[in-house]
């Protein structure tokens, strides 16, 4: 896996989420309240994805490794005896609570504003095949980083359980796969996330294909999207 990504970083700038967008990420996916979080799990889960960065040689700014601690802390303080005779006594959970509930309110805000500037044509370049890409009038949301990087566990996943076997020592080019996705939805103008990989993918082209997809939506290439209530994640070309 190194042998792909070690000379190519993927810049996070300010295309991809930071921290607090892995924190909304990991309650929704585990569908906790905000106010009532479960400190060892999602700090379990978040140090997992920021594995899964390191592992894929994703830049990890310094505010997600601030997180990172600022969680261990709580979780640590969650750990000591609590006094109930003291009513002042604050929830160390509310450190991290309060914060992100004013986050969500911005999110929401300004995701609002995005979409009604996204009725126009700003959203994709290519809309006769946005409304063949799925069924139905839905409505599509972006898909983030992390969202992203769910999927890609599971084609890894899926690729471990079926045994496949690298024959091959030919080393990946990420440009290369890169140029590939850019082919693919010039001529088809959108496709499915599932469709980038073969049936029997080698994990070297899993990864490298990722990669080279989180570089084209870096640079505003490729939009990633899917339906509120369904679980493809379907790519378009703008």
């Amino acid at each position: 896996m190194n042998e792909i990504n070690a000379e190519y970083k993927v810049k996070l700038d300010n295309v991809f989420e930071g921290p607090m967008d892995l924190l909304v990420h990991l309650i929704k996916k585990n569908e906790v309240d905000i106010y009532d979080i479960p400190v060892g799990l999602i700090t379990e889960q978040y140090l997992a994805y920021l594995d899964w960065m390191k592992l894929l040689n994703i830049d990890i700014v310094g505010d997600f490794l601030v997180m990172a601690s600022t969680l261990a802390q709580i979780k640590s303080r969650m750990l000591l005896p609590f006094h109930g005779d003291e009513d002042e006594e604050e929830d160390p959970r509310l450190e991290i609570a309060r914060p992100l509930a004013e986050y969500l309110q911005i999110k929401s805000a300004a995701e609002e504003l995005a979409n009604r500037n996204m009725l126009g044509d700003k959203m994709f370049t290519r809309p006769a095949v946005n409304k063949a890409a799925f069924e139905g009038d839905q409505e599509l949301i972006q898909v983030g980083l992390f969202e992203l990087i769910d999927a890609f566990q599971r084609i890894l996943e899926k690729a471990s359980k079926d045994h496949v076997v690298d024959l091959s020592a030919d080393k990946v080019s990420v440009k290369d796969r890169m140029n590939v996705i850019i082919a693919i939805l010039e001529e088809k103008g959108s496709v499915a996330f599932v469709e980038l990989f073969p049936a029997q993918p080698r994990k070297t082209d899993i990864i490298a294909t990722f990669l080279a997809l989180l570089e084209l939506m870096r640079l505003n290439l490729v939009r990633a999207v899917q339906a509120p209530a369904g679980n493809t994640i379907r790519l378009f070309y703008q």
